[in-house]
């Protein structure tokens, strides 16, 4: 990290160095090709593709960008419908060596290429090309996003910089059903599951069959979908991240003792009926279906999550209504909604890569279109018609401030009635909710947003987070270390089996203190050591 330190702050004073002509002599004088690989997801079909039916994942708004603007012509390799199938296939070709020009991978990824020798470093070529807003928005929340991927003192990926608070999770109800069984809003672990009782046994689509899931879970319960770490969470559990244990050592979370609460608390919701039995075999896209059909209330989730999936909820049942609040306790106190690093994606370059500064130059050009607050983020990032259209890009650095300050400004425009000063993406936004309140068709479209900008939108309980020291973040920022690259892979998948199993009593909840011993048995010591080291280092 302090080796790393050093470039950043040889970046920061070069940033005062940049000229606008930086910025002109971005575009090639000759045609340059790049190769990436990538996901799709469900947002696209639904905000995107289903809008534009001519349009292609290599023909669209952003391809004509990179062609025009930089010359750049944009190539998949190969495209795969989900993240999951992804990770999947993307293993696959790193397990041979066969990586693409350019590809998104996780820090541990990053580490295990550089091992291998397979990835280039990045340093030389980010200060040279990177403009200044650039460096600028990329460093603001730190030099942990860089420190994650530099190696004995060398940069070797471009972190997708994010935020934090925004990967925390809500608690999705519908609170039209809340009203319907005069329900109060659930504070309490028990109160939620009395909830999700309640709702399972209404049978309020009238079928007269009992196929209503009291709350949705997906094969995938650590991403931002139909989630469990805001469940977790209720019991001082905090999955695959590393807390402080309160006596200045950092453990992992899914060892604490609130995760074995949690796992014996789902498991009786899982016979109750309450949680989907087929949920370990269900993708993102299975269970959204619940909620789409009026099959399910209660989910734990992202802001956004009201763009995908229950904005389709809405389409289908337009009196139904689902609000995000704060998850629930299982405890004495307030919970703390776990976040992690907001980056979760680094972009590497092959070794033998013949212009790696494409990469670079893309970077630039997204930022500068979509969070450039004199620039176009209502056409490339989020427009009126296209919410989605931005995922088009092959890179998609964010803005980390951007969402919440959106949110404050459209905040402090409601109380005050003067909504003159809202500008940027905050802007584009407003012209969202103000479609929506005009009761349009083409405004109901646009509900997604008001439940998460409006006045009741999800961001008003990331701020009330925020303001109440409400979230445990991820406490090791540094790169992976050596263990991690070793045994981090399989001690998740060990967690993510005898989790299931529990939970769906395949076994008893004593199979969790077995967890615990077989972790740090077999590499969990090792990484432990060197994260504390790294820990103790700070201080």
């Amino acid at each position: 990290m302090k080796k790393f330190l050093s470039v950043v702050s040889l970046l920061m004073a070069l940033m005062m160095l940049c000229t606008s002509a930086l910025a002109n002599e971005q575009k090639y004088d000759e045609p340059v090709t790049v190769h990436f690989v990538r996901s799709t997801d469900d947002t696209l079909d639904a905000n995107y593709f289903s809008q534009h039916p001519d349009k292609t994942m290599t023909d669209n708004l952003w391809c004509d960008l990179f062609r025009d603007e930089l010359n750049i012509n944009v190539e998949y390799d190969w495209i795969v419908k989900s993240g999951d199938e992804y990770n999947q296939k993307l293993a696959a070709e790193l397990a041979v060596g066969a990586i693409p020009e350019f590809v998104n991978v996780t820090a541990l990824q990053a580490k295990q290429l550089y091992e291998a020798g397979l990835i280039m470093p990045l340093d030389e070529i980010y200060n040279e090309y990177a403009t200044e807003q650039t460096k600028r928005v990329m460093l603001e929340t730190g030099t942990s996003p860089f420190d994650a991927v530099t190696f004995d003192g060398q940069l070797y990926a471009l972190p997708v910089v994010d935020a934090t608070l925004m990967i925390a999770d809500l608690m999705w109800i519908r609170t039209d059903w809340l009203e319907k069984l005069n329900l109060p809003v659930p504070t309490t672990m028990d109160e939620l599951i009395a909830t999700a009782k309640a709702f399972a046994e209404a049978d309020f689509d009238g079928n007269g069959v009992n196929d209503t899931i009291g709350m949705a879970v997906s094969k995938t319960p650590w991403d931002q979908l139909f989630t469990l770490k805001g469940f977790f969470n209720a019991f001082d559990s905090y999955p695959e991240i590393w807390v402080d244990d309160g006596t200045g050592k950092l453990v992992y979370g899914s060892t604490l003792p609130g995760t074995k609460d949690a796992l014996a608390t789902l498991h009786q919701m899982y016979v109750d009926g309450l949680v989907d039995p087929e949920f370990a075999v269900k993708d993102d896209g299975k269970v959204a279906e619940a909620t789409t059909s009026g099959k399910c209330g209660i989910m734990f989730g992202a802001q956004w999550n009201s763009i995908y999936p229950l904005q389709n909820s809405k389409n289908l049942e337009p009196e139904g209504q689902w609000q995000a609040f704060p998850i629930v306790t299982a405890t004495d106190h307030k919970a703390k909604a776990q976040t992690d690093v907001g980056t979760t994606a680094w972009t590497v370059v092959r070794k033998d890569c013949e212009h790696p500064e494409a990469v670079v130059k893309m970077y630039n050009l997204f930022i500068d279109k979509c969070w450039d607050p004199n620039n176009e983020n209502g056409v490339y990032y989020a427009p009126l018609d296209s919410e989605s259209i931005w995922k088009l890009s092959p890179v998609t650095p964010t803005k980390p401030d951007k969402n919440l300050k959106a949110f404050l400004d459209l905040e402090a425009a409601r109380q005050s009635g003067d909504f003159s000063q809202v500008t940027g993406e905050g802007y584009s936004i407003l012209q969202k909710l103000q479609a929506f309140e005009s009761g349009s068709e083409e405004g109901f479209a646009l509900w997604g947003w008001e439940r998460i900008y409006g006045a009741e939108g999800a961001y008003g309980v990331l701020n009330y987070y925020q303001e109440n020291n409400l979230t445990q973040d991820m406490m090791f920022v540094g790169a992976p270390t050596e263990s991690m690259t070793l045994y981090m892979s399989y001690l998740k998948d060990l967690q993510n089996e005898t989790f299931v199993k529990i939970i769906t009593g395949e076994e008893t909840i004593d199979a969790f203190d077995q967890f615990v011993e077989n972790f740090y048995a077999n590499g969990g010591d090792a990484i432990t050591e060197e994260v504390n080291a790294w820990y103790a280092s700070l201080k």
